[in-house]
């Protein structure tokens, strides 16, 4: 059996790694009741912790080898990993990645050097053709994480941690895609701090690991999900299994909107953004503390990652704030007519809403998606059953995946009941009760035909609006938008209006 703590103690990784600071998320700690470290990974000069098993393991090719080079296969991570560490001894580094590997990491690996190949929609494609590549051009592969030298570059992390806390210590959570991490690091914690508890975290679609151990033998997926492309990965090493099967306490499972609730918890400490991967071991930190209630206790997580395409930040902050259970997605049916949609949001009082999507469609009848601010799990049920109560028939949706992907960008369309309508984009102070008092300042005659309200974390709210309104009171809609005192711009001859909605 490979003794790993003497192969962790003499790996060579300080040619290209730094030794990252082990930081205290101050805020999350307060708001967890207990104290969360992350060990900041992100930090490397390849925003990744890959580069230590990476230049280990080239480190100790032999000189032909290392004259005919190397070839990995990677999601990107641990191909900028073998780029730099090519680089660093001189050798070539051919470097297979699935075609569907944000830009970000493409580029990152052109630019040390790396020779891209792109090849495959998944790491298991990329994988069978830079085994290919390695038998036909006679190159050295370089494992992401089922080899030894690889393994213990990676638990070097995990004597970093140990040396710069030296207190009690509950668990440490790491990231699993194939599981060199986990297993390099619960390796060595078990050997020099078995009382510490080392976690394994992954998304519930890309469970590997976990189904892996509770079936006793390697499982291999049919599909493995892409949202955190860093882990994705449908069946693990061999020996990384073999070693987490020993060392590793658990694996705990998290979804998308966990992940990103977790990416902007670090955000609002650190002003560090990282990738879905490298926010998971905080997202199954989180997700453990609920489960087990715990309090006072001291843990870290390993921050692994921050590759991330900047494109995908919009869709992280729009489910942050359900992943953090702050916001309830609901569909609202309500009778057609003046006054309904006021009634509504008195309903709604003094909570925030974060969205709200309407569109006239029926004479009876109109459905509205609206996103309201809560203040912790389970209140969308309850804000439901409220307007139920009160004669407004309501869907929960807040954990409809089609809802939040899709639907809420689709409520709308052309109406035939939407006659006399003239559009209107507004502008308001964004304050809790806003939205209330531009309804109340409305004529109540006044049909409101189209509505759409998303709170973006600005001082402005924004709001495009149909009202209405027949030829004959043009008069008096002019000196309620005077009066209304909020800036304003008519897109009644929008050509979009024109095109998708009159």
């Amino acid at each position: 059996m490979t003794d790993y703590l003497q192969k962790i103690l003499t790996a060579r990784v300080y040619d290209v790694a730094r030794e990252t600071p082990l930081e205290k998320a101050a805020m999350l700690s307060a708001r967890l009741n207990n104290t969360l470290l992350l060990k900041r990974e992100d930090t490397q000069s390849v925003f990744s912790f890959k580069l230590r098993g990476a230049f280990n393991k080239m480190a100790q090719l032999s000189a032909p080898e290392l004259a005919r080079g190397v070839v990995c296969a990677s999601a990107g991570n641990h191909a900028q990993g073998v780029a730099l560490a090519a680089k660093r001894l001189g050798t070539r580094a051919v470097i297979v990645m699935p075609v569907t590997t944000p830009q970000v990491k493409v580029h990152a690996v052109k630019a040390r050097g790396g020779e891209v190949v792109l090849h495959g929609d998944s790491y298991d494609e990329a994988y069978a053709h830079a085994r290919e590549l390695a038998k036909r051009d006679r190159l050295t592969f370089v494992h992401p994480f089922d080899d030894p030298e690889v393994i213990a570059g990676q638990g070097t992390i995990a004597l970093e941690i140990l040396r710069q806390h030296q207190g009690p210590l509950h668990a440490i959570f790491v990231a699993v895609g194939g599981g060199g991490l986990a297993a390099g690091v619960a390796a060595c914690v078990k050997r020099v701090r078995p009382e510490v508890r080392v976690i394994g975290v992954e998304p519930r679609d890309s469970a590997a690991m976990h189904d892996s151990l509770a079936a006793g033998r390697r499982v291999k997926l049919a599909h493995a999900g892409l949202f955190a492309d860093g882990v994705a990965v449908r069946e693990v090493g061999e020996e990384t299994f073999r070693l987490c099967k020993r060392h590793l306490d658990e694996v705990v499972l998290v979804d998308t909107d966990d992940i990103c609730a977790a990416t902007k918890d670090v955000f609002e400490d650190t002003r560090a953004v990282l990738e879905p991967a490298g926010a998971l071991a905080i997202a199954g930190a989180k997700a453990y503390v609920e489960r087990e209630r715990l309090k006072g206790k001291t843990l870290i997580a390993v921050a692994c990652g921050a590759n991330l395409n900047f494109d995908r930040l919009r869709f992280i902050a729009e489910r942050a704030e359900i992943g953090e259970h702050r916001e309830a997605v609901l569909a609202v049916t309500i009778p057609e007519g003046p006054g309904n949609l006021k009634k509504f949001c008195e309903l709604v009082g003094r909570r925030s809403v974060t969205e709200f999507n309407y569109r006239i469609a029926d004479a009876k009848e109109a459905h509205i998606f609206v996103g309201i601010q809560t203040a912790g799990r389970g209140e969308s049920a309850k804000i439901a059953a409220h307007f139920t109560r009160h004669g407004f028939k309501t869907l929960d949706l807040t954990g409809d995946e089609m809802a939040k992907l899709h639907i809420r960008h689709l409520v709308g369309g052309r109406s035939p009941l939407a006659a006399d309508e003239r559009l209107y984009r507004f502008e308001f102070p964004e304050r809790p009760g806003a939205l209330m008092a531009f309804l109340n300042a409305m004529p109540p005659a006044w049909n409101i035909s189209l509505f759409h309200y998303r709170n973006h974390g600005a001082d402005y709210g924004r709001v495009l609006a149909g009202l209405q309104v027949p030829a004959s009171e043009q008069g008096a809609l002019q000196k309620f938008l005077q009066r209304l005192g909020y800036r304003y711009w008519d897109e009644s001859e929008n050509p979009a209006y024109k095109l998708f909605l009159r």
